[in-house]
């Protein structure tokens, strides 16, 4: 039996890890430097949002061992591909809208990585009260952002870093604990051959 390719998993393994760590780049980075004008925070995020996205959707059409880390990617992996357009469509004076928007996408996150974590529970895989923490904290500071997104540009722009940052360190620790790679894993679907018996043959 023909086995499935890894390439696709393997592709969207290390694209969340890569982009992952680029979020909490990003969230360092916007944390230590809340003095970035809007238009350098509207280019960084566009660019980081949209890539995400074409990684998301990569992860949804792998078929992983487990489909856990990937299994709501469509959706998201379409909401950012939007989000990411829009803000690069015009970077500037977008502030408020980007931490709204992201803020929404970050605390939907942290809500089905919750899922994913009880998901993992029966899964029998033992990091799923790390996803479940991280996952209700991400949760949190999206709903921060989303509320004060009114506040002082300076504040803001460190309270969006601190917001990339945990999304960063919960795709990480996420796609670490429940995306598994077999290199003998089968076709979801298992082709037969079927031949009718005629009456000699019985």
């Amino acid at each position: 039996m023909k086995m499935r390719s890894v390439t696709p998993m393997r592709i969207a393994k290390i694209g969340y890890i890569v982009m992952s760590v680029i979020f909490c780049a990003a969230g360092i980075l916007f944390i230590s430097l809340p003095e970035l004008s809007e238009s350098v925070i509207g280019i960084c995020i566009g660019i980081a949002v949209s890539v995400f996205g074409i990684v998301k959707l990569v992860g949804y059409f792998s078929k992983d061992l487990f489909r856990l880390a990937f299994q709501f990617d469509l959706e998201f992996g379409i909401l950012m591909l939007i989000l990411g357009a829009v803000i690069l469509m015009s970077p500037k004076n977008l502030m408020t809208f980007i931490c709204i928007a992201l803020g929404i996408a970050i605390l939907l996150d942290g809500l089905f990585k919750i899922r994913i974590a009880f998901d993992s529970k029966q899964f029998g895989i033992k990091d799923w009260i790390i996803i479940l923490v991280i996952a209700i904290v991400t949760g949190l500071v999206g709903c921060v952002l989303i509320f004060n997104s009114v506040i002082g540009a300076k504040i803001l722009t460190v309270l969006l870093g601190v917001s990339l940052l945990s999304e960063g360190i919960l795709n990480l620790c996420t796609v670490v604990s429940t995306v598994r790679i077999i290199k003998n894993q089968h076709p979801d679907v298992i082709k037969a051959e079927f031949y009718e018996i005629s009456g000699k043959d019985r």
